[in-house]
């Protein structure tokens, strides 16, 4: 297997870990993210915890895909191919924060006891606020930035199907505009609307992982940037 065959594998497996892994991880946290009183209560520490260990296979799967497509499309243009890079790796580190104040939560509700109940609540509520603003700034805002630089490369220099860079291009932007329409309060987040907004990019995040796997890059179109390409020797006199 080529390297570059293999960054492609290594590429798309990494794309479906994250949806495979992101997906449950927010249904097991809902014990905590929908109870106000959950640090008071008996809690469901275990479930929340799994979802903290799916959520930390999401960071590494969302590294990864930068690590892994960084050596192709660098090729192609060095300067957004490091963004992409640096872009995931600010996505995974806004993940990280989200784990680490829903594991918080967790440690106040088992080490806490006695401690005043409204305190407790309040705390709680400021931990569970911290994950839902890394949720919106991380899985939405930098997601929809990333995407639409790594469509853009993929449109631009044809390594997958113009059909699959374009759903990137459609699904980077509307997800970034539907996490600023969630800042500035025109409708929740996890809502029918924001679902609706998320779809183009889990299509486009599924249709490239499976072509990757399936197929990897288009070949032909590989190492079109003269900026990155090794400068020919001059001829002896």
């Amino acid at each position: 297997m080529s390297s570059t065959r293999r960054s492609a594998v290594l590429a798309g497996v990494f794309f479906l870990v994250a949806a495979a892994a992101s997906i449950p991880a927010l249904a097991l946290y809902q014990p905590v993210l929908g109870d106000p009183t959950y640090v008071l209560g008996s809690g469901a520490d275990t479930r929340v915890l799994l979802g903290a260990l799916l959520e930390i296979v999401t960071v590494i799967a969302v590294v990864g895909t930068g690590v892994a497509m960084y050596p192709v499309v660098e090729r192609q243009n060095r300067t957004a191919a490091l963004g992409y890079a640096l872009g995931r790796l600010l996505e995974g580190a806004m993940i990280s924060v989200g784990i680490v104040s829903l594991l918080t939560v967790v440690t106040l509700r088992r080490d806490a006891s006695g401690a005043d109940a409204d305190t407790l609540g309040v705390v709680q509520q400021a931990l569970v606020a911290v994950h839902d603003w890394t949720f919106l700034l991380g899985p939405n805002v930098a997601l929809g930035v990333n995407t639409l630089l790594l469509a853009w490369l993929m449109h631009r220099s044809g390594l997958v199907p113009r059909w699959i860079a374009t759903l990137g291009l459609v699904g980077g932007p509307l997800i970034f505009a539907s996490a600023i329409a969630v800042l500035l309060g025109l409708y929740e987040q996890v809502s029918a609307v924001g679902a609706v907004a998320a779809l183009p990019v889990f299509a486009w995040e599924m249709s490239l992982a499976v072509y990757l796997v399936a197929k990897g890059f288009r070949p032909a179109t590989l190492g079109t940037d003269p900026a990155v390409r090794p400068q020919a020797l001059p001829t002896p006199a």
